[in-house]
């Protein structure tokens, strides 16, 4: 495939060996960690995505290929080739990059590669939808897909559509991988930016069954003498 073979050759060319050694330890790539066995061509986000931007007009299966890529450098100009497309996607174009997406999720292998994409394709593409896809995402067994459906609500905070971060933040709550922690706290702290009484509601009721970094990132932005009350009930 021309176009795979060329980007692929770009990244290659801008990336270097010393941040290749730092992506590796950064991702957690060692036996037993959630990146094992990753591979980095060694190039900082910024690049990746001059890179994806510089291609955006090419098509949708040469993102899903780059997406298949053993590279995680190619795996997010895939993915970021896709947000592209998703920004003046309409109708049943908008359908197939959704589709593809989900389609491969067991690619979407890590936290920035979920982070970077999930919000601009499945949350934007759901927007004005039904949102069923969301809850089968949480009760997969892939981590990754678990990280999806909270991180995807982002694009609803921003709207101040709130329900469903909320629902699944429950849902989600006794996960049992600190990157789900992070991320439902994460979330919960957004939707506290728009909504600080309905965020006071949630951890005053849950915050006995919420691990600590989940609790500890849901209230980063309570008033220091709150945020240290809280905290202090564990």
């Amino acid at each position: 495939m021309k176009g795979y073979d060329t980007i692929l050759a770009e990244l290659a060319a801008l990336g270097t060996e010393e941040k290749r050694r730092v992506l590796s330890g950064f991702f957690k790539t060692g036996n037993g960690e959630y990146g094992e066995g990753d591979k980095f061509l060694g190039l900082p986000v910024p690049l990746t995505r001059g890179v994806a931007k510089s291609h955006k007009d090419e098509s949708l299966a040469t993102a899903a290929a780059l997406l298949r890529s053993e590279w995680h450098e190619a795996r997010l100009c895939g993915l970021l080739m896709m947000v592209e497309k998703m920004k003046k996607a309409r109708g049943s174009a908008a359908a197939e990059v959704f589709d593809t997406y989900l389609a491969n999720t067991a690619r979407i292998n890590n936290w920035d590669l979920v982070d970077l994409s999930a919000p601009q394709i499945v949350g934007l593409y759901l927007k004005d939808k039904p949102r069923d896809a969301l809850y089968r995402l949480a009760a997969s067994p892939l981590l990754w897909d678990n990280r999806i459906a909270i991180v995807s609500t982002y694009a609803f905070i921003k709207q101040g559509d709130l329900d469903d971060t909320f629902r699944l933040a429950l849902l989600l709550i006794g996960h049992g991988h600190e990157l789900m922690h992070k991320a439902v706290g994460w979330m919960l702290r957004e939707a506290g930016k728009r909504d600080p009484a309905r965020l006071r509601m949630f951890v005053d009721a849950h915050w006995r069954s919420m691990p600590r970094t989940m609790l500890r990132y849901a209230i980063e932005k309570y008033p220091e003498s709150e945020r240290k009350e809280v905290l202090g009930r564990r």
